[in-house]
């Protein structure tokens, strides 16, 4: 459906100019949620660059737009991944980038969204965007959502929408979290259960359960929190899947417990074994974090960082599993470990 003719850009013209300063003023006393928040620590601003990727062209930053009737403002339908590319001596290269795209297409599986593009075009795609910003590295977030034309939560008829973004963005949880550590805490709020929410899709309606649980954890005093699921048992923290060692073993929540299924989690996974670290999948209590000889968690933001309390329990921190995974691991995203270079997919042809 076409957009209304007096729609443009981001905004409607308003004649009366009385009512519009009236509006601004409105807009410019309004708090925000960074006004709120006393850690800046935690906040993680956005660097715009030249251009973002908008249905298959780039659009520059301030232009990428959408009407405030997209459907999937409303309703939470959209699917997203988060990517790094990093520096190397080839130039950017993108860490697991086809993998990610899968993921997206099978989140969007789930949803019953028809992507318009391949997994072949949209892996293209990124590289364009990275390419056009020039930076050396940065975060890459894909986005898939319906657009604007219908309301009601029948999708059938929506139309699909698909975006790029790159920014450079900094370690989530802080550039010493895997020296120092971070210190977390067990929500209050439960991870969904398989059949409320789907988990295992990264979908953006998902990720309310994590946004409570991550504001309830600084409010706190505590950097991020731990969601437990229905039964009891460990989950994921709002981001970053879990890993508990005990001895030389690394203990990792599985799908079945409500945790997404991490690229970096399956990365680590690889990087522990060729360690000679015995890995599982178990169910774990909350009891099994306050005694774990160490504690660390991953994801594409946060990539390896090391937990040093939960709920005020201390832990060992770094531990020697944790120190070694996270140094390799930093290696790898960089083009150093010849064993892992499949997992880099270059920006520009080498």
């Amino acid at each position: 459906m076409p957009l209304p003719r007096e729609y443009e850009g981001a905004r409607l013209r308003r004649k009366d100019s009385g009512q519009e300063q009236l509006n601004l003023t409105r807009r410019k006393n309004r708090p925000r949620n960074s006004d709120l928040q006393t850690d800046e620590g935690n906040l993680m601003p956005i660097t715009p660059t030249a251009n973002i990727w908008m249905n298959g062209e780039l659009v520059p930053w301030e232009d990428a737009k959408i009407h405030v009737l997209t459907h999937s403002l409303h309703y939470g339908m959209g699917v997203f991944e988060g990517i790094r590319a990093y520096e190397t001596d080839a130039g950017p290269a993108v860490f697991r980038l086809t993998d990610h795209i899968r993921r997206l297409q099978d989140s969007a599986k789930v949803m019953l969204m028809e992507l318009p593009y391949s997994v072949e075009e949209l892996v293209e795609a990124v590289k364009v965007t990275v390419r056009d910003t020039g930076l050396p590295s940065c975060y890459i977030r894909p986005i898939a959502y319906f657009g604007y034309g219908e309301m009601g939560l029948n999708t059938i008829p929506c139309s699909v929408d698909v975006a790029i973004a790159c920014w450079p963005w900094g370690a989530y949880l802080g550039d010493d979290a895997v020296t120092k550590g971070v210190r977390m805490k067990i929500s209050s709020w439960t991870r969904h259960d398989p059949n409320i929410m789907p988990p295992t899709a990264k979908t953006t309606g998902n990720y309310v359960n994590s946004s409570l649980a991550k504001v309830e954890a600084l409010k706190a005093g505590y950097d991020e929190a731990i969601m437990l699921n229905v039964q009891g048992w460990v989950s994921e923290c709002t981001g970053e899947n879990i890993f508990v060692g005990r001895g030389n073993v690394l203990l990792t929540p599985p799908t079945a417990a409500g945790a997404l299924r991490g690229i970096t989690q399956d990365s680590v996974i690889a990087i522990a074994k060729d360690f000679g670290f015995e890995v599982r999948e178990e169910f774990l209590t909350r009891a099994d974090l306050y005694t774990a000889d160490e504690m660390f968690v991953c994801g594409t933001a946060a990539e390896v960082s090391a937990v040093n309390s939960v709920d005020d329990r201390p832990i060992p921190c770094p531990g020697p599993m944790t120190r070694a995974i996270a140094e390799e691991y930093g290696k790898a995203v960089r083009g150093k470990v010849d064993r892992y270079k499949d997992w880099l997919e270059y920006v520009n042809e080498h």
